[in-house]
């Protein structure tokens, strides 16, 4: 089919308002709509959406677009329906019904473009909804996902390349990513096939000013952030390795009176998606966020972008700084590096991405033996769901399980006579991962462009230096720390006190708090001397940053009993303390909390099935009747999971609590991963 650019930008201008289309754009569409298979490698910003976007408006049927990034899809619907091209979303944010009538809608051909989660490959409404619409073209958002050599590897993914095989020769598809090395390239047209080609872009963004800024420890990065963030122009992001990090950093950051909020995974969705809103509308100074911020949001002036904690690869940090500057403005991009003890976590990260061997055969035998639904194998194997998924997803890539719709379950059962579990392809990732950690360390350490280091590590060799970044500029910064920054810091730690998120619907405890983190602070230290080193009570110092903390947030709640969480294995550490904490604030001391049953140390289970399980139905008051219509203040050393805390509110719920306070001595660090 011939196609003719000027009369096709005379319907984009009219349609989407743009007078004319980049030259890679063009490129892209043109062959499109000749029913060809793209491959787009282009930087964030470039306009990747409008190459799927506009053909779509030309096509007559419905264009499917997978992508896993929940604020694009509502960003872009929006946009497209105000423009007049009907569009809705598939996703898990939404519940079944509501998903159910968009795929009737659109088997209905009502919606031109349709929004996908890849996840919903899985979903069996969607299956076979999916056979009966008109499908014009199939587009795949972020495409590095279907690679496993890729920094983002979804296994999903793989059912999408299962639909695209099925496609005839001459069906156009479009497969973008703004980061994908050769090997990723090559390995995603593999996949694809059918003549697929690639069209790679100039990945150089000019408008980057880069550094790396090597600090001691963590006071440094909090000192120099609250130093400069009030100093940097416009709003921007923190990036932070844990959800812990995230709620330290914010909190320091308004300690400061600077506006910031915390975001991360385990926020619900309409939180996430008040703060995203909040950062497009320039309401916060900063957000502070795990790597769950930012794809796809859809604001084009991030001034500035630091990181706490370096990411796992070059690969990762491009893509990240890749939403800061994207109106083509100057963005300030900062990358901190405390020596080694900084490679700790993206190495914690790259080992746990694969759960070991000795796991995959515990679930192979456990099937061999009886078919399991997922939370089944869970159970049965004590290990972390999100590691059962892992390992289901590879057992069935690899011919070894079976995957069946039971009612409205799957179910999973040994296929026999399956070939045994083939690792080579883990350890060859695992390899390759490490590798790139390497490489993000050359990055950290060069003394050349960085942002040619980027480009070129990303394929992109046609570019010359930047001559913004600290190397090019050889303006390197220093941090400098006075007696007035440590004292403010050391303010902040005796008033920050973290959130236990323990509120539900179904029961009349209230989110408590802790006196500190247990992982990053000598509070850890002495509570593991006198449980595990013959210690004795916990110290005065314990009790005092408790009592603080009760002091902050619930000294005007009348407080008509003080329990303490029965021990499983630290004596009458906790019993002591709370009469401590009882005789110095005048509140009433109960032992009256007792254990009907044994249990194990939650620490021994990795499942949180399993952490219910151990503790459910475990507690008994000696008075119950003396519980009803009471404030109940319940004390313990260490808050992980949580679980043991909300089964003694529902507990205490069921006998006529008014509310149920949970107050404790640190919060693990390792549940705020």
């Amino acid at each position: 089919m011939s196609l003719e650019r000027n009369s096709e930008e005379i319907k984009l201008k009219k349609v989407f308002g743009f007078n004319h289309f980049r030259d890679d754009q063009w490129e892209t569409i043109k062959r499109i709509l000749n029913g060809e298979r793209v491959l787009l490698i282009e930087k964030t910003g470039f306009g990747k959406s409008l190459c799927y976007q506009y053909p779509a408006a030309q096509f007559y049927g419905i264009t499917v677009i997978f992508s896993p990034l929940i604020a694009l899809m509502r960003d872009q619907v929006k946009f497209l329906n105000s423009i007049g091209l009907p569009t809705k979303t598939i996703n898990s944010n939404q519940d079944d019904q509501e998903n159910i009538r968009i795929l009737e809608e659109a088997k209905k051909g009502k919606i031109k473009i349709l929004y996908v989660a890849p996840e919903r490959q899985k979903n069996y409404d969607w299956i076979e909804a999916s056979r009966s619409l008109n499908i014009s073209m199939v587009v795949i958002d972020e495409a590095h996902c279907i690679s496993v050599w890729g920094h983002d590897f979804r296994p999903a993914y793989r059912r999408i390349i299962n639909l695209i095989k099925l496609l005839p020769g001459n069906f156009p598809v479009l497969a973008t990513t703004a980061t994908a090395t050769k090997r990723v390239e090559e390995d995603i047209k593999k996949q694809i096939g059918r003549d697929i080609i690639s069209i790679r872009g100039n990945l150089m963004r000019d408008n980057f000013k880069l550094k790396v800024i090597n600090v001691k420890n963590e006071d440094e990065k909090m000192i120099w952030l609250g130093q400069n963030i009030p100093k940097t122009e416009g709003t921007g992001l923190i990036y932070c390795g844990t959800v812990a990090d995230t709620e330290i950093y914010s909190a320091w950051l308004q300690f400061l009176g600077i506006n910031a909020i915390a975001y991360n995974g385990r926020l619900d969705a309409e939180s996430r998606k008040h703060i995203e809103i909040g950062l497009i509308e320039n309401k916060y100074k900063c957000v502070v966020s795990t790597n769950a911020l930012g794809m796809g949001i859809d604001k084009p002036d991030i001034r500035f972008i630091y990181h706490t904690q370096v990411p796992q690869s070059p690969i990762h940090y491009y893509q990240e700084i890749g939403r800061a500057g994207r109106d083509g403005k100057t963005a300030e991009l900062g990358l901190f590096f405390n020596s080694q003890k900084d490679l700790d976590l993206p190495k914690a990260f790259i080992e746990g991405a694969k759960p070991s061997l000795d796991k995959y055969n515990r679930i192979i035998e456990i099937l061999k033996k009886d078919r399991l639904g997922i939370q089944g194998v869970v159970k049965e194997v004590n290990l972390k769901q999100t590691h059962v998924k892992v390992i289901l997803e590879d057992l069935i890539d690899q011919g070894i399980i079976n995957e069946t719709k039971v009612g409205s379950s799957n179910k999973y059962d040994y296929k026999y006579g399956a070939p045994d579990i083939d690792t080579k392809s883990f350890e060859e990732l695992k390899r390759l991962k490490l590798k790139e950690l390497d490489d993000l360390i050359s990055f950290l350490n060069t003394k050349t462009c960085r942002m040619k280091f980027l480009c070129e590590y990303l394929g992109d060799e046609d570019v010359d230096n930047c001559g913004k970044c600290d190397s090019d500029t050889k303006n390197y910064e220093i941090i400098k720390v006075d007696g007035t920054w440590l004292k403010k810091l050391a303010e902040f730690r005796e008033t920050y006190f973290p959130l236990l998120e323990v509120e539900t619907k179904t029961s009349s405890i209230i989110n408590g708090r802790a006196a500190s983190y247990y992982g990053i602070s000598n509070v850890g230290q002495a509570i593991h001397r006198s449980k595990y080193e013959n210690g004795g009570d916990f110290p005065e110092f314990l009790l005092n940053l408790t009592i603080k903390a009760y002091k902050k947030y619930f000294y005007k709640l009348k407080i008509d009993l003080v329990i303490f969480v029965p021990s499983t294995e630290s004596g009458d550490l906790v019993r002591n303390f709370t009469q401590k904490f009882c005789q110095r604030l005048n509140l009433a001391f109960s032992e009256g909390l007792k254990k009907t049953r044994h249990t194990h140390p939650q620490k021994k289970f990795e499942s949180g099935i399993l952490k219910r399980d151990n503790i459910n139905g475990a507690f008994v008051y000696e008075n119950p009747g003396s519980i009803e219509g009471k404030n109940i203040m319940v004390l313990d050393d260490i808050f992980d999971s949580g679980a043991t805390i909300k089964e003694i509110g529902r507990y205490l719920t069921g006998l006529g609590a008014e509310k149920i306070i949970p107050l404790v001595i640190a919060k693990t660090v390792g549940g705020d991963i």
